[in-house]
Order: C-alpha cells, then sequence, then structure tokens
C-alpha cells in the first residue's frame, strides 16, 4: 500500500517554518541583544538617534511671537484649539494683549449639536438603503468625534460667533468627552434602526418626527454637559500698558463681528495628497463630512509640497500663524520637544520601517492626516527650510513650555494641510478654487478628522 505525502498548502505558516525562522533569529547576535533590549525598554527608545537631534534646533529665521499655549486635555478638539489660538493672536494685535483666549468650550458645544444634526439628516437620506450599505455603515461608525477641519470651524465661527473663555469657560465634560461622544452615537444609532424600518414601511412623517426627538434627546445632552451658553456678556480686559478696558452687553456675533470681520472668507485650504486620483491645482470636497448642514462644504485645493511651504512661509513672512494638518504617529519623541523621521532607526534592529511613499501611505490606509496644529515659525538656509516651530494644543508640560520643533523631512512626509491666505495663492490656483470641486467618498484619506 502506498501513500501519497499531503501537498502542503500554499500560504500556510507551519511549525516547521516557524522553527526555522526561529533558529535563524538566534543565530544573530543582533537579534539576542534587541531581544533583551526590547525585554524591559520601549522600541522607540531602543532606536533612538541622538545624533539627529542637532537638525531640530529651535532656533529660527522666521518666527511668530504667539502667546502661552492652551491645553485641549481628554478631549480632541485640536482642529478647534488651533484654529482659536490663530484667531486670539489677531484679536491681541488689536487690543494689545499680552495673553487671551477665546471659549473652546463655546464652539465645541454647538460643534457637537450640528454634527448630530448633520449627522441625523444624513442617516435619515440613507435610510431607505441596507443597514450594510457602505456609505451608511462609514457614518454610523463614528457618527459624532471630537475631531474637524478648518472649514467646519468657519461654519461655526460664522453662525454662532464667538466670546472670550472667561464668558464661558471648560466643564470637566467639555475636556472629557469619551462618554458624551459615546452616549450620543448611541442615540444616533438607535434613530438608523427605527428610521430603517419606518421608511422601508412608507412612513416617512413619522421618520421626520423621531429625528426630532433624537435631536432634543442630543441636544439635552450635551447643554448639560457643556453647559447653557450666554446670550450677551460683558469683555473686560487690560492691556499690555495695564489700562482697563470693559465693553458690556455683547452678543458672540457681535464680539465676531468687531474682532474677526470676515478674516475667516480670506482664507482657503491646501492639501498636499500625492495620489493618482487628485491632480494638483484641482479642488475637492468629501461627501457626507460636515457639521452646519447651510454652512460651507469643505474645499480643498491639492498642491505640491513646495507650493504648500511657499505659501506658509510667505504668511509666516506677513506675520500671521498659519493652521495646519499632519499625522502625528510617526518619529514623534514623547520625551522631547523634536520631531524627526530621522530620529529613530528601525532599519537596524527590525529591518523595515514604519513609513513609505506617502502618496501609497494615503492609498493603503497607512498614513493620514489626525492632528492640527499652528506653523510659527521656520528657519530658513539659501531660502529652504530646514525645520519649522509648532505651536500645539497639549499643555506647557510638553517639549518647550509646548512649542515643538519639526525637522523638514518630517514635514515633507506627514503635513497634509494647511490654511492659508487666498492672496498668497497664484491666479491659477485661485481660480481653481472657483470651480465645482470633485467629490470624494467619505471614507477618502482627505475626508479624515484632526482630533
Amino acid at each position: 500500500m502506498t501513500t501519497t505525502k499531503k501537498k502542503k498548502e500554499e500560504g500556510v505558516l507551519d511549525l516547521a517554518s516557524q522553527d526555522a525562522l526561529q533558529k535563524q533569529f538566534m543565530k544573530e547576535r543582533a537579534n539576542r541583544v534587541l531581544s533583551s533590549a526590547l525585554s524591559r525598554t520601549a522600541l522607540s527608545t531602543v532606536s533612538f538617534v541622538p545624533a539627529s537631534v542637532k537638525d531640530v534646533n529651535p532656533a529660527f529665521s522666521v518666527e511668530v511671537k504667539t502667546m502661552s499655549v492652551t491645553n485641549q486635555r481628554a478631549s480632541g478638539r485640536c482642529w478647534i484649539f488651533a484654529g482659536l489660538n490663530f484667531l486670539r493672536e489677531i484679536i491681541a494685535k488689536k487690543l494689545n494683549l499680552s495673553n487671551f483666549e477665546l471659549s473652546q468650550n463655546y464652539i465645541s458645544l454647538f460643534d457637537k449639536i450640528e454634527k448630530a444634526n448633520f449627522a441625523l439628516e444624513s442617516v435619515l437620506s440613507l435610510a431607505d438603503r441596507p443597514n450594510d450599505d457602505r456609505v451608511l455603515a462609514f457614518i454610523l461608525n463614528d457618527p459624532v468625534s471630537d475631531g474637524g477641519q478648518w472649514d467646519m470651524l468657519v461654519n461655526l465661527v460664522e453662525k454662532y460667533g464667538l466670546l472670550p473663555k472667561s464668558a464661558f469657560p471648560e466643564t470637566y465634560q467639555s475636556e472629557n468627552t469619551r462618554e458624551t461622544d459615546f452616549m450620543c452615537n448611541c442615540r444616533i444609532r438607535a434613530f438608523a434602526a427605527l428610521a430603517h424600518k419606518l421608511v422601508k414601511e412608507g412612513k416617512l412623517k413619522e421618520a421626520r418626527e423621531e429625528k426630532e426627538k433624537a435631536m432634543k434627546d442630543i441636544y439635552n445632552m450635551f447643554i448639560a454637559a457643556f453647559g447653557i451658553p450666554p446670550k450677551t456678556f460683558d469683555f473686560a480686559y487690560t492691556d499690555k500698558k495695564d489700562k482697563y478696558h470693559v465693553e458690556m452687553g455683547l452678543t458672540p456675533l457681535e464680539f465676531k463681528k468687531k474682532y474677526i470681520g470676515k478674516e475667516m472668507s480670506l482664507y482657503q485650504s491646501l492639501i498636499n495628497s500625492p495620489t493618482d486620483d487628485k491632480p494638483y491645482n484641482k479642488n475637492f470636497t468629501i461627501d457626507y463630512l460636515g457639521n452646519v448642514i447651510e454652512g460651507k462644504r469643505i474645499n480643498h485645493l491639492n498642491v505640491t509640497m513646495k507650493r504648500m511651504k511657499e505659501a506658509i512661509i510667505a504668511q509666516l513672512k506677513g506675520g500671521f500663524p498659519v493652521w495646519f494638518g499632519s499625522d502625528v504617529s510617526f518619529y514623534r519623541d514623547r520625551d522631547s520637544f523634536a520631531w524627526d523621521d530621522n530620529a529613530y532607526d528601525y532599519v537596524s534592529g527590525l529591518n523595515f520601517k514604519p513609513d513609505f511613499d506617502k502618496g501609497d501611505m494615503l492609498d493603503f490606509k497607512a498614513s493620514a492626516m489626525n492632528h492640527a496644529m499652528l506653523i510659527v515659525g521656520v528657519d530658513l538656509v539659501d531660502g529652504k527650510p530646514t525645520r519649522w516651530k509648532i505651536e500645539n494644543s497639549w499643555g506647557k508640560t510638553g517639549g518647550l513650555d509646548g512649542y515643538y520643533v519639526m525637522s523638514d523631512s518630517w514635514f515633507e512626509k506627514f503635513v497634509y494641510q494647511a490654511v492659508v491666505k487666498k492672496d498668497l495663492l497664484t491666479e491659477k490656483e485661485m481660480a481653481a478654487t472657483k470651480k465645482e470641486p470633485t467629490h470624494l467618498p467619505p471614507w477618502d484619506p482627505m475626508g479624515t478628522l484632526a482630533d
């Protein structure tokens, strides 16, 4: 009787193969040293390259002096903090202030409320689709979160105005948003399930009524958690000359009109997405992304990194910081101020590194914007940037009193968005921003939210 040896199934990682890999691993002295080091030490610490610090020396040839950093606490509101930090510099210049904060809680409250309404309306419009429809499933995965983008901030400021932090300070819930976000999303998903049944039965009026009930529940929860914002407030401040000033009975919209005016309409979002589906000098929007339904839709102009840097540098030279979005998941030294893609040598120990081609990283879900900050400085050598100064919103305990330095090579790889004055664009770029944008699906990486 003959037996036929069973053919090994392709792709199976069998025990014999693993045993061979392990033996090969143990033969290498470097592998044994690495294993010992990693048993008691973080991978990033073992891989750190001390010589890399020289590339992020905190000295800058162009620098915009800004006020003390803020702290978003245990919330993902970086885009709001960065945006309000930008706007407060405009107000501080007008009033000669040495330090000042706008109410992040005020904008955050209405962002939550508007996002919930936006999500409920989106769900209602898709209620006739199967529950596993890709668009509906994407929306329901995380309908209301802390994150956002520049144009979403513009919508909130234009609709609700601004007020000083002293007039509407933070609450525990505004600084710790996990639980209220969870409850809000539970309510939205419950509505989605009910709306699906009602629409299937042709009961559109009843579905709309249920949407209003859900919106009322969510509104009440966020008002209870974040507080009831004032209709009017008194704005008292002391300028750099120690002179006291007070303005009585302002509304948030009056405050915004007086001190910001139409300033936010003067800026354009630029993105750097070197992918085949996004030609340069074309503008894009993302479907089902937003907060204020009647507000301005997301509008990104895709440009080369060279053009993005030129516009950023020009704005800094003009005395204005730059709101920008990047991926801070890579090569960030948590123990210092330096963010540099040469700071960690993963290849020597692991034979690979976490990053690869920027366009491929976007296409294959390896990277996307996840954090917004302000660029407040750059060091130029022969007209070219070598490093950038960043104002973060993680408080003063990290970095250099809350400020960080990014090498230009890190900047090239992981910066995806910057908001600059429209008058810094070329005529061709400006014309492109006015054309009907190409619509991208909600899961496109340029639709990710900074938090």
